[in-house]
């Protein structure tokens, strides 16, 4: 059973940096893709990024150029590098994982493992 742990959000102000980590465990297998998530108070949950195995990373327009997802495979470690966080990125964030090669952020629903969430807070 595989077990994803968030950690890393907090409290930041309008244009701050923040990096998310998604420790991995209970699952030794590399073969599977990984996503990360937010939802937002009375807000649907949305794909933010997508890696696949190969390292293909794919972004909403929202956040591309200003997220940058990377994973540590030695650690089993994955991370959300957000840089000049707005008030819209306000919004629990999510890490989740499937079996497989690709993962699509706009299908959550095929994710089989998620975490329970670290709260991201920006303020002006």
């Amino acid at each position: 059973q595989m077990r994803l742990v968030e950690s890393g959000g907090g409290s930041v102000q309008v244009g701050d940096t923040l990096e998310l980590t998604c420790t991995v465990s209970g699952y030794t297998d590399d073969n599977y893709c990984m996503g990360w998530f937010r939802q937002a108070p009375e807000k649907e949950r949305e794909g933010v990024a997508a890696l696949d195995t190969d390292g293909t990373r794919t972004y909403p327009d929202s956040v591309s150029g200003r997220f940058f997802v990377t994973k540590d495979s030695r650690k089993h470690t994955l991370y959300l590098r957000m840089r000049d966080l707005q008030l819209e990125d306000t919004a629990v964030y999510y890490c989740a994982a499937k079996k497989g090669t690709t993962c699509w952020f706009t299908r959550p629903y095929e994710y089989t493992s998620w975490g329970q969430g670290t709260q991201v807070t920006v303020s002006s």
